[in-house]
């Protein structure tokens, strides 16, 4: 007899001692009992042991039954586990996939996907949130820029937005414009809250390397408010360029060293409860994220990128 068959012959073990009757495990497996019978019959030979002592009015397991029929608990448990995650999956989940975004990469990034989203899943309604504090309330999906550490989430990188230098005409004409990294140090630096202090800002530029040590005049967790403080000539910003698409298209930004590359900014990601990973609303969610963000996150040669 094949050993293939040994995990389902334990499985049906464990159900004939739990239930105390061939007959009781054959309706609870939907089976006819002389399957019951036969499958103990084949566990049995497969063994060359005796696992069960079988009479008219009695049922227990022997001396090698005793010591197997934990090992079969298990097999069926797993069994019963299996079955119940596919059961699951086969009914679609009710309520709307909610979703929570840090503000500003929701508002710019978020949004104008969301139509696009409930047009092609028009069968998975969505609630949105774009605010911090529902990070500590109930989601399904969250969208943030800081990767997590705990064991029961799952994430997925969807891309890193490429970063820019820029600051306000006005601004570069009062001040001069840095013809070298070196020359930021005699600037206002407006940079992200979560860059260490001092800013070390790394560049490049085809095989060159340069690193500068910066205090920034102003750091802020949210990058909208650095965009706001930049356009409104307080220095120079470090953003992401997809906040700095239209200021730099209409003249009301200009880059700020255009020939040298940054490191990308703040990487986004989603990240769902692992108990949620077979969610076909969270698959189809997080595939539609990474298939249209991270487009949305490339440079764009349009804007001198």
């Amino acid at each position: 007899m094949s050993l293939i068959w040994t995990p389902a012959h334990l499985a049906v073990l464990a159900k004939v001692v739990d239930l105390n009757g061939f007959s009781a495990a054959a309706r609870a497996l939907g089976v006819p009992k002389a399957a019951i019978s036969r499958a103990i019959a084949d566990l049995e030979k497969s063994l060359g042991v005796r696992v069960l002592e079988r009479t008219t009015r009695r049922l227990s397991l022997t001396a090698p039954g005793r010591v197997l029929y934990p090992h079969a608990k298990r097999v069926l448990e797993e069994t019963e586990a299996a079955r119940a995650l596919v059961a699951k999956l086969l009914v679609p989940p009710a309520g709307p996939l909610r979703v929570a975004a840090e503000t500003t990469y929701g508002r710019v990034l978020l949004t104008p996907l969301v139509p696009r989203f409930l047009e092609r899943f028009p069968d998975i309604p969505l609630d949105v949130a774009l605010d911090p504090a529902a990070f500590e309330g109930a989601w399904d999906v969250a969208i943030r820029t800081r990767p997590t550490d705990d064991a029961e989430l799952e994430q997925r990188l969807l891309g890193a937005p490429p970063a820019v230098l820029c600051a306000t005409p006005a601004y570069l004409q009062q001040r001069g414009r840095p013809m070298r990294p070196e020359d930021l140090r005699g600037h206002d630096l407006l940079a992200p809250a979560d860059a260490h202090a001092p800013l070390c800002l790394r560049l490049s530029r085809g095989t060159q390397r340069a690193e500068v040590q910066l205090s920034p005049k102003l750091r802020v967790d949210d990058p909208a408010v650095l965009h706001t403080a930049t356009a409104a000539g307080l220095g120079i910003g470090l953003l992401p360029c997809f906040l700095c698409r239209q200021g730099l298209a209409t003249g009301r930004l200009e880059r700020v060293l255009g020939d040298w590359k940054l490191a990308p900014a703040a990487s986004l990601y989603a990240v769902y409860p692992r108990s949620l990973a077979a969610d076909p609303r969270v698959q189809r969610f997080v595939d539609f994220l990474a298939a249209n963000i991270v487009p949305a996150l490339a440079a764009d040669d349009a804007v001198g990128m």
